[in-house]
């Protein structure tokens, strides 16, 4: 006995079942797929250097800044598929912020970043530096 193969398809019921189901349960909890993205952080002399995996991201999605005090990498990895085309997915997708504490020597002047291949490397210069010490010169008689 041969069984035939064929292609299961849901009913607009179930689809409209399933949408407002979704849209109940991001409204009440959010989406619960939000993606962050891994995050590493070495030293390099007296630079910092933080890598974050961003795979599916494109660059110009991707802004890093320093606001008070904390470097912050913000971005967005876009799910590419036309949203009828969507099905199950175990890659998250969304709005994403990292953020990470600096130094307080610590300036925007002293941080670049570059990506490649899906990785954002950040790169802190002097970071963890010491704070040399500045010596005053003592006058006699002031």
């Amino acid at each position: 006995m041969s069984q035939q193969l064929s292609v299961w398809r849901r009913s607009s019921f179930d689809t409209r079942f399933e949408q407002q189901f979704d849209a109940l349960v991001r409204a009440g909890f959010g989406t619960g797929t939000g993606f962050t993205p891994a995050a590493e952080v070495s030293r390099d002399g007296d630079d910092a250097v933080v890598t974050l995996d961003l795979p599916g991201v494109v660059a110009d999605d991707v802004t890093v800044e320093v606001e008070q005090g904390r470097l912050v990498v913000r971005g967005e990895r876009q799910d590419p598929r036309p949203e009828d085309a969507r099905g199950r997915s175990e890659v998250r997708y969304g709005a994403f912020r990292r953020s990470f504490s600096l130094p307080s020597t610590v300036t925007a002047d002293a941080v670049s970043a570059g990506y490649e291949a899906g990785v954002l490397t950040v790169r802190v210069a002097g970071a963890h530096a010491t704070a040399q010490p500045t010596r005053i010169a003592v006058t006699a008689g002031a």
